[in-house]
């Protein structure tokens, strides 16, 4: 990923939480047709250094995932068009342009396949029990019939990847001025939108470089 130093996150506090905090993530392999993406619920072992998830046995993806080969995990959060009209510097000299500000998170590593009952159903626990510890009355895999689960388990196949490499890309106005960066961050106050209001709380976070 092309990461301008002012926009590179390399700490792995911060990376980790970011894919805890936005965990559907886009598997990206390469197979003899080309690259293949699907969009999958991600579980972060961090102790491990590992992420788990897993994908219908009907999609077909799976098959371009060789013992030791590598695949991409993309995790993307806040995202916003920016004007150039919030730039209090168009005011002045008028050199300015659109863009684009985001945060994204890329893991790439070695992944396997894994298709036995136990560790498929351990995977279903582990994912099922994180996504459930906001909810009031938290859902189980054991709530459901075993018999059922089973049937669920054989329709899919689980993925695991290594965390050989982690790149974290915030890019937020941090190459702009303090005076630019204001002048964002009130433009996205204004549109009163969530996304917008997503991406100024963001920015308010986290200081000008340098």
């Amino acid at each position: 990923m092309y990461t301008p130093l002012p926009f590179q996150e390399v700490r792995e506090d911060v990376l980790r939480a970011f894919i805890r905090a936005h965990p559907l993530g886009t598997l990206v392999t390469s197979g003899p047709d080309g690259p293949e993406a699907t969009h999958l619920p991600v579980f972060l072992d961090a102790d491990a250094g590992r992420l788990r998830c897993h994908m219908a046995r009907s999609n077909p993806q799976w098959r371009q995932i060789v013992p030791g080969g590598r695949v991409l995990m993309i995790f993307t959060g806040a995202s916003h068009y920016i004007t150039p009209n919030w730039y209090p510097e168009k005011r002045k000299h008028g050199k300015v342009v659109p863009t684009w500000n985001y945060v994204a998170v890329h893991v790439s590593g070695s992944a396997r396949v894994f298709e036995d009952s136990t560790s498929l159903l351990r995977h279903l626990h582990e994912l099922t029990d994180f996504n459930e510890t906001n909810s009031a009355e938290r859902w189980s895999v054991a709530d459901a019939p075993p018999e059922y689960i089973e049937g669920m388990a054989r329709a899919i196949v689980g993925v695991e990847i290594e965390l050989d490499r982690i790149e974290g890309k915030w890019k937020i106005s941090q190459n702009r001025s303090t005076e630019d960066q204001q002048g964002v961050i009130a433009g996205l106050d204004e549109l009163g939108s969530h996304a917008g209001q997503e991406m100024a709380n963001l920015m308010r976070k986290r200081p000008p470089a340098g």
